[in-house]
């Protein structure tokens, strides 16, 4: 699972199959892009979900979109960058710190802004953490717009315009297609099929 998916709806899903008491094991791992798909060939896992990288198709692999995700830039309210004349340009934000997320350079996902040279950077090992820090003033950054939402709508965190093109990922979904999929495989891919399971996945991430 990658950062940007929804944990409750995999949660809900993993529920769902539980109760079809299957004779399978589920093991939910979190991984960085290179480590999924080494996970996906080397057999360790057999779906991966939230792949948000224009990654190439790999031999063996099968790949499909779940849809879009809008990435906003925000601050909290007592931020410097909260009250900077828009659109704010790189340097003006080279010159405050940026929050990323540790992973993001080798996945280049546009979770945090193309790190600007001489910009000093906060690294967080994971999206939760990454919004907790622009929550408490702690730096900058590009927030995945569900994750943000809630957080805009009480004032906790300021939208700002950017100079810089709006990032938008399309995050898909991998899994190994060299035999015929087994059971399991074949209900995930099923439910993945379903534009209201795809919708929730990349959707509200209320704590």
């Amino acid at each position: 699972l990658d950062g940007v998916i929804n944990r409750a709806t995999v949660l809900e899903l993993c529920g769902e199959f539980i109760a079809l008491e299957p004779p399978t094991r589920l093991r939910l791992r979190d991984e960085t892009l290179s480590g999924t798909l080494e996970a996906l060939t080397s057999g360790q896992a057999d779906l991966a979900i939230g792949l948000v990288s224009p990654a190439t198709p790999m031999p063996g692999l099968r790949t499909s979109l779940l849809g879009q995700m809008r990435f906003i830039f925000a601050v909290a309210p007592p931020h410097p960058l909260a009250r900077a004349p828009e659109p704010i340009g790189d340097e003006v934000l080279r010159r405050h710190r940026v929050v990323a997320v540790a992973d993001s350079t080798p996945r280049g996902n546009g979770v945090s802004v193309g790190l600007l040279g001489g910009q000093d950077v906060f690294t967080v090992p994971d999206l939760p953490a990454k919004l907790d820090a622009q929550l408490r003033g702690l730096g900058s950054g590009f927030l995945p717009e569900p994750m943000a939402r809630p957080y805009i709508e009480t004032g906790r965190l300021v939208v700002r315009h950017v100079a810089r093109a709006p990032l938008v990922a399309h995050p898909r979904y991998v899994w190994r297609a060299s035999t015929r999929p087994g059971r399991a495989l074949q209900w995930w891919l099923d439910q993945l099929q379903s534009p209201v399971t795809r919708l929730a996945l990349l959707e509200q991430h209320h704590h």
